[in-house]
Order: C-alpha cells, then sequence, then structure tokens
C-alpha cells in the first residue's frame, strides 16, 4: 500500500460526510461537569464533514479551537499551535462550516514525537522491541457541540492513518488525569507512563498506549453499527464500517 498521504487542495474536498441522523448521544470529554451547557444541535440536512487541514486556513481554523479549548480548561497554549511538520497530518470535523473538532496525528521519525519531551525512555523501549509508534495530538472537541460520531470519526481517521497507511503498530496520547478513565474505557488505552507535567500545556498528563491490532479487533467487531449495538459502551460502533475506512483509505492513498 502507498505510504504517500494525499494532499487535498481545497477545502471543499471532504473525506467522508455522515448524516446527524438520529438522536446522536451528546459525548463530552467533561459532561458530568457541564452537562447543562451542551448545545443541542438541531437535526436536519446538514452533515458532519471530515477534512485535511491542508490550507493555512484551515489549520488557523484548529488552532483557534485549539487555543480556545485549552485555555478554557486552564492549560497553557504557547506550545500547541498547529504546525506544518512533514511527519504530522491535521484532520477537522466541522458541522455547517463550523470547525468542531481537530487531532493531530504524528509519525515517528528521526527527529522523534512530542512525547519524547516526557517520555523518551518509554517510547525508546518500545522502539527497541520492534515497534513503530504514532502519537496523538492536539485534541481539541468544542465543548456546545459534541457527539459520539465526531469524536469517534476522529480517531477512526488517526487509526488509519497511522495503522493502515503507516503500519504503526502503537498509538499514544498524553492525557490529563480526569480524562484517562475516558481514554481506557471508551477506546482502550492503557497507562504507559507515570503523571508528568506536560511541557507545552504546563498541566499534569500521563501517557496512554493502545495497540494497532487492539483497535483492528474492535473496528471489526462493533464498528459501522452504532446504536445497534446495545451493550457496548465504547466508542466503537460509531467508527465507521469496514466499506467506509477501505474508502477513506483509498481517497487518502490515491488508489484507483
Amino acid at each position: 500500500m502507498s505510504n504517500t498521504i494525499r494532499k487535498s487542495n481545497t477545502w471543499e474536498e471532504t473525506l467522508i460526510a455522515f448524516p446527524s441522523d438520529r438522536s446522536l448521544s451528546m459525548l463530552s470529554l467533561d459532561a458530568a461537569e457541564h452537562d447543562d451547557n451542551r448545545m443541542r444541535i438541531s437535526l436536519d440536512q446538514q452533515k458532519f464533514k471530515i477534512r485535511l487541514a491542508s490550507s493555512e486556513d484551515r489549520h488557523a481554523s484548529a488552532s483557534m479551537l485549539i487555543h480556545k479549548m485549552y485555555s478554557w480548561r486552564g492549560y497553557a497554549t504557547e506550545g500547541v499551535g498547529q504546525t506544518n511538520e512533514p511527519n504530522q497530518i491535521t484532520i477537522v470535523a466541522s458541522y455547517a462550516e463550523r470547525i468542531m473538532g481537530t487531532m493531530t496525528i504524528g509519525l515517528d521519525s528521526p527527529a522523534g514525537l512530542l512525547a519524547d519531551e516526557n517520555y523518551k525512555k518509554e517510547l525508546d523501549q518500545l522502539r527497541a522491541e520492534g515497534h513503530k509508534v504514532s502519537e496523538l495530538v492536539r485534541l481539541a472537541v468544542d465543548r456546545e457541540l459534541k457527539s459520539m460520531r465526531v469524536l469517534a470519526a476522529l480517531f477512526h481517521l488517526a487509526y488509519i492513518y497511522g495503522h493502515i497507511i503507516h503500519q504503526a503498530t502503537d498509538a499514544v496520547i498524553e492525557v490529563h488525569r480526569r480524562h484517562m478513565l475516558f481514554y481506557e474505557k471508551m477506546l482502550g488505552f492503557k497507562p504507559f507512563g507515570e503523571e508528568r507535567i506536560c511541557p507545552r500545556t504546563q498541566v499534569p498528563a500521563s501517557l496512554m498506549r493502545i495497540e494497532g491490532d487492539y483497535m483492528e479487533q474492535m473496528i471489526a467487531r462493533f464498528g459501522g453499527k452504532g446504536e445497534q449495538i446495545k451493550d457496548e459502551k465504547s466508542l466503537y460502533p460509531f467508527f465507521f464500517s469496514h466499506t467506509e475506512e477501505a474508502a477513506i483509505t483509498q481517497r487518502l492513498t490515491h488508489e484507483p
């Protein structure tokens, strides 16, 4: 499979769009604290769109959302702006042309990963064991407009880019303690490094890790089934189906 990520030339080019159908369960990393402040969107013909942030305008919009959400949580924002590093890709989710979610996926390289600032020993251990590591950074979702489908879409795109296209065996993420249970219960991440002050946000964070093979199994089992699955409480039923995953991969790699 090609290892070249497709760089979209226009904002209108969409990797995937999906309707705001049914009464989407609103899901917040801080739902328990701010349930009354969440905005209930009207379900109409608008669609959520997932796109590459390949233009300066899209990177700027993603950076604005990151600064907004990090500032709201009391995090430092000077070190979390979007970059154009060749080993990174940024994806954005929008609703009615409003940027409502973003995530950057970084691939390991001779320059290392951002997580090496605090967890080089742990990451070097994985490298020495033959693992290929990717990282998830600069995740932000507008607290006024969240759904399982949007979060699942962002994480599924990260899986496609890191695991399927670039054969990363593992993904890591630095997580504030109050969000660790969310990542463990909803996605299957496991603690992999003790809590330390993140140099970019200046707040305590712990390194968490997930294996690509585990995600592959969960997506194969639950992906695309949504509310049909009554007893599965993770995000995986809201991931894309195998057919959708294959179509997105094809678009990202320019395969015919």
